[in-house]
């Protein structure tokens, strides 16, 4: 019997995936793996049943807690972004994968199948985990390799016509032609493409969103709140220490009445194409926004010029689904050293979309108010006098050449320094 797991959501794609493999790829069992990292309960038991009414083999996994503390959670230690949007379906898509081979081991499963398309980064996250862990499955994606002419020939799937061969198979999907966009949720957040929303100029209607309320309705007074690090990890909200799954969903609760959250980009994809996306992530925002806050306090001016490298490189590769990449690695022992000292609480305020920084603390803050006071006289002030006198000394030698004609390119314009600064009729060395 020809075995085969397939990554499934219940969406679209995969469901239409399980008769599919079975129609064009022989495949007579087919196991459908759910793993539940936040989406919603009734998308969870929708797709439980739509497996079971199509004669899959089904199980849900519950990895909401393995997914916060060991990919959310290291996603704020490292700042983690793409582009200006919290990384949220990147960071998701290993642990899937890792939870598919799980299964397909204990089954005894050398195949896996997965709804991605040829066009999106998913693609390439599911099947680097699949391919490292299990490099001698074969890997179905029908949805990338297009469907099967009467000539043999395959052509690519158009969302419309999955719509219609999921309509023609009895698969009672959500989507529509004409609300045809797709939907991805977890814990971390939830992006919505697809349809009209592709158009970098369309208007996204307010019937997307879910997560957070929009400008004009929004919670009326502005909300304060308090959270504290160990080690660059959350542990509490307002003074209560919660688990890492409950302390997520409060702050997307939280910040999403405040419309904290909403993100309108374009997107480079791993492939070059640049694509529009919505995202929602209330909770994601918050708390990189606190965690930066709290770096900027205890970090000294090298190590937060340094880390910021560090996080954007430590982005891409989550972005693109490496996860046991050896640079990863080495990032996040860097990211680990620093974070050693990242403890204290950051409030915030949250009101209409924003969360801004109102005050944080540490016990190992670099700051001390005592030198940094105006009305303080620890400080000699007078010693700063010479490095004063020597600040941008060889930027001043140029200036003095340059506007001497003695180097070639423009001179600083006249209109902006007028008579303020004479033209030198000697070379001078500024002192």
């Amino acid at each position: 019997m020809k075995k085969i797991v397939l990554v499934y959501s219940g969406g679209l794609d995969t469901s239409v995936c399980i008769p599919l493999v079975r129609e064009e790829y022989g495949f007579d069992h087919v196991i459908t793996v759910t793993v539940d990292v936040g989406q919603p309960e009734e998308d969870i038991r929708q797709a439980e049943e739509r497996a079971r009414r199509l004669g899959a083999e089904h199980y849900t996994i519950d990895a909401k807690q393995l997914f916060v503390e060991y990919f959310c959670w290291p996603a704020v230690r490292a700042n983690g972004d793409y582009e200006g949007y919290p990384l949220s379906t990147s960071i998701a898509r290993p642990l899937i994968a890792l939870k598919a081979v799980e299964k397909a081991r204990e089954l005894g499963a050398t195949a896996f199948g997965h709804g991605c398309t040829g066009k999106g980064n998913d693609q390439f996250r599911i099947e680097y985990i699949l391919r490292t862990l299990m490099p001698e499955a074969e890997i179905i994606a029908p949805m990338r390799e297009g469907r099967r002419l009467p000539d043999g020939r395959r052509e690519p799937w158009t969302r419309s016509e999955e719509i219609d061969y999921a309509n023609a198979h009895g698969l009672d999907i959500p989507q529509t032609k004409e609300r045809i966009w797709s939907v991805d949720e977890n814990l971390w957040g939830r992006s919505i493409e697809g349809g009209r929303l592709e158009e970098p100029d369309y208007a996204p209607p307010e019937e997307i969103f879910k997560w957070t309320r929009g400008p004009g309705n929004c919670l009326p007074t502005p909300q304060t709140i308090t959270i504290e690090f160990e080690q660059g990890v959350p542990v509490a909200l307002d003074g209560q220490r919660l688990d890492p799954v409950s302390l997520v969903t409060t702050l997307n609760r939280i910040a999403g009445q405040h419309g904290v959250g909403r993100i309108d980009i374009m997107e480079d994809r791993m492939l070059g194409l640049k694509v529009r996306e919505n995202y929602e992530c209330p909770a994601a925002v918050t708390l990189l926004t606190a965690h930066r806050a709290l770096e900027a306090l205890v970090c000294t001016q090298g190590e937060l010029k340094f880390k910021a490298m560090v996080d954007r490189e430590w982005g891409e590769l989550a972005y693109k689904g490496l996860w046991f990449d050896p640079l990863k690695e080495d990032l996040e022992a860097f990211i680990a050293r620093v974070q050693e000292r990242v403890n204290g609480v950051v409030h915030l305020r949250l009101f209409q979309g924003t969360a801004s920084v109102i005050g944080r603390n540490s016990p190992n803050a670099l700051y001390s108010a005592d030198l940094a006071s105006f009305d303080s006289k620890t400080f000699d002030q007078s010693e700063s006098l010479g490095i004063v006198k020597t600040h941008g000394l060889q930027s001043r030698m140029y200036f003095h050449l340059r506007q001497s004609g003695r180097l070639t390119g423009q001179p600083v314009p006249p209109a902006l320094l007028g008579a303020s600064v004479p033209k030198p009729t000697t070379q001078e060395t500024p002192s």
